[in-house]
């Protein structure tokens, strides 16, 4: 054997050496890189999954079908994954520009780390993985997904190619449109521009030609999108819209599926028919449809049988047909057609159940719950007429009791009030006679006269400050609720305890938290519990003759609640005294009425506060308020 190439002679083992040779080098590339693939398995690497789009990662319907299968790749994969998306833009354009550039940056992304499989989805996207493998993945199985049978180029399929197609019946639409409206007489069908969508025009006109006279066919696409609005909301009677697709119009305009579909519906004076099942629920009556869930099923199964050894050219499936008829209630209601009209075996979704057969159960329920409450009613609406007049009233007695009772307490602090008061107002006489001396001069000391004035209105304010205070504690008002700040509260009863305080010769200590303490509450009453605790804190203190005399009262937040305490270093409450000092009538002082505590737990309560009495480690007894903050 022998032969000539560019005029030099090989001899026949020259031939088999070199054929030898080749064969090796190609066993080495594909041993290495199924050992790279093994190693990286073995290290637990993730398995390199790549998507090649048609359209876009989000234009429908090809974007549900990623969605499904991307999730059930996720759910089944016993691996980790590593996916990786990319599109193929050109296919959205009327005139797609070089692909070139594309091919060259995923060479040159993927260059000596090939993805273990590759998965694309839509013919476009099959076209361009099919007619650039031998430069991108010479080696990597690939899985054609959700295109149809008729965009298949079986002739450069290989065997490392699986084809996950569907068959698209046209006549199976236009049937079911003629048997649920079969006075239509013409159907308008939108479907874009760009080279896929005039593929399927073409597809369609053949597939169509049985209609014969049956029905008008109105071809809307070559026009732009804006003129498909105005044409779709001017339909003569008894004529339809088929919803192919729209990625592109004929004015070159690119468009997302669902969004002009949704604009389509809002002008159409037309039902909405298509097999698109990704459309469906967005306004489309409905009909026989393509199985969007049986085609990502599958994918995901085609994939993880590759993934997990499987030779590819062992996995092969039949192309999937429509699935039964299944119908939009809404879109049924919305255009009158009769359930009656839709074929057998068909599937409605989205119904709306009327009230009876939502809640039969829980109507029948409540209309035996109203019979039975029909005779309690009234006897429930006396009743709470009554308790209403009741809480009226106690809320009454209670702003009496307390308001008597404020009126005992403040003629405990009499003498010592009127102690308060004579200070400043012998301060104002003293300074006043002075003033009066110093006019009477030849040459009077205007400085020291303004320094008298500011001393004498100094203690015209002190004196108007205790007279105010007085007048708040005293004054007789119904239990009225509004927002207060607790600080200046209990500022306000310290004040007036002061004098007693002093009087007695007892250190007051107030220590307010530095910050705001927003209550919800009645202002004078919640002053008076305060006043009350106070008293009986210095009463304990002077019936012991104890040797340090302190009332310490301080504010704190305590989460949710603002907390006030009053400390005294008395001798403390009798361990068995402890749960009864809030009762009423019960007393500790020879000549106590015992309805002080009783009155301020009554006021704390009907505030939604505690008030509570514990004694101290170190001696005398604690009394702790605590009101709910506003949210």
């Amino acid at each position: 054997m022998s032969g000539r190439r560019s005029g030099v002679s090989v001899k026949p083992g020259a031939v088999w050496v070199a054929w030898l040779g080749l064969g090796l080098l190609l066993t080495a590339c594909v041993l290495s890189g199924s050992a790279d693939a093994a190693q990286r398995s073995a290290r637990g690497e993730p398995k390199r999954v790549l998507i090649l789009h048609s359209f876009g990662r989000e234009f429908r319907p090809w974007s549900e079908y990623a969605r499904s299968i991307k999730a059930g790749l996720e759910q089944r994969s016993s691996w980790p994954l590593d996916i990786q998306e990319h599109t193929l833009l050109s296919a959205r354009f009327n005139n797609p520009g070089p692909e070139a550039p594309f091919v060259e940056y995923l060479a040159s992304l993927y260059q000596g780390a090939p993805p273990d499989i590759v998965i694309s989805i839509g013919a476009p996207a099959a076209r361009f993985a099919q007619r650039y493998r031998a430069k991108l993945f010479p080696d990597t199985p690939m899985v054609l997904t959700v295109v149809e049978e008729r965009l298949v180029d079986r002739s450069d399929l290989t065997d490392n190619d699986v084809v996950v197609s569907a068959r698209l019946d046209f006549m199976a639409v236009f049937d079911n449109i003629l048997r649920v409206l079969p006075d239509t007489k013409a159907v308008a069908i939108v479907i874009g521009a760009s080279p896929l969508e005039k593929f399927w025009i073409d597809a369609l006109k053949r597939d169509l030609i049985p209609l014969g006279n049956r029905l008008e066919l109105v071809w809307l696409s070559d026009l732009s999108f804006q003129e498909i609005l105005e044409r779709a909301a001017k339909l003569p009677p008894h004529t339809v819209l088929f919803w192919g697709l729209m990625s592109v119009d004929a004015a070159g305009v690119m468009y997302e599926g669902d969004l002009a579909l949704r604009s389509l519906r809002a002008v159409a004076n037309a039902p909405i028919f298509s097999y698109q099942d990704p459309f469906f629920g967005g306004g489309t009556v409905g009909g026989p449809m393509q199985l969007t869930a049986e085609t990502s099923r599958k994918t995901v199964d085609a994939v993880m049988r590759i993934l997990g050894g499987e030779k590819p050219s062992a996995i092969k499936y039949e192309p999937i047909e429509f699935g039964r008829p299944k119908y939009d209630w809404r879109e049924l209601q919305r255009w009158g057609i009769s359930e009656t009209s839709l074929p057998p075996n068909s599937e409605i979704l989205f119904r709306e159940p009327t009230i009876w057969e939502r809640y039969r159960g829980q109507m029948l329920l409540i209309a035996a719950i109203i019979l039975v409450q029909a005779g309690l009613i009234s006897g429930l609406l006396h009743e709470r007429h009554g308790r209403r007049v009741a809480e009226i009233e106690s809320r009454r007695r209670l702003a009496e009791l307390a308001h008597a009772n404020r009126y005992s307490s403040v003629g405990e602090l009499t003498t010592s009030i009127a102690h308060e008061l004579n200070q400043p107002l012998g301060s104002i006489l003293t300074n006043a006679e002075t003033a009066e001396l110093m006019l009477q001069g030849n040459s009077p000391d205007i400085n020291e006269i303004r320094l008298i004035l500011a001393d004498i209105r100094r203690d015209d304010q002190r004196a108007s400050e205790v007279i105010r205070r007085l007048r708040s504690v005293l004054k007789k008002t119904p239990f009225e609720i509004k927002n207060i700040e607790l600080n200046e509260t209990v500022r306000e009863a310290v004040g007036l305890a002061r004098a007693v305080a002093e009087g007695r010769r007892i250190t007051l200590i107030y220590t307010p938290v530095l910050a705001d303490l927003r209550v919800k509450g009645d202002p004078i009453q919640l002053q008076q519990v305060v006043l009350n605790l106070i008293i009986n804190a210095m009463d304990a203190i002077t019936d012991a003759n104890a040797g340090k005399r302190e009332v310490s009262v301080w504010t704190v937040r305590a989460g949710k609640d603002s907390e006030v305490n009053v400390v005294d270093t008395g001798p403390g409450v009798a361990a068995s005294d402890l749960a009864h000092v809030f009762d009423p009538f019960f007393s500790t002082k020879p000549q106590g009425m015992g309805m002080g505590l009783a009155i301020a737990r009554t006021i704390v309560e009907a505030h939604h506060g505690t008030i509570n009495a514990t004694n101290q480690q170190a001696g005398g007894a604690r009394f702790t308020i605590r009101l709910p903050l506003l949210g």
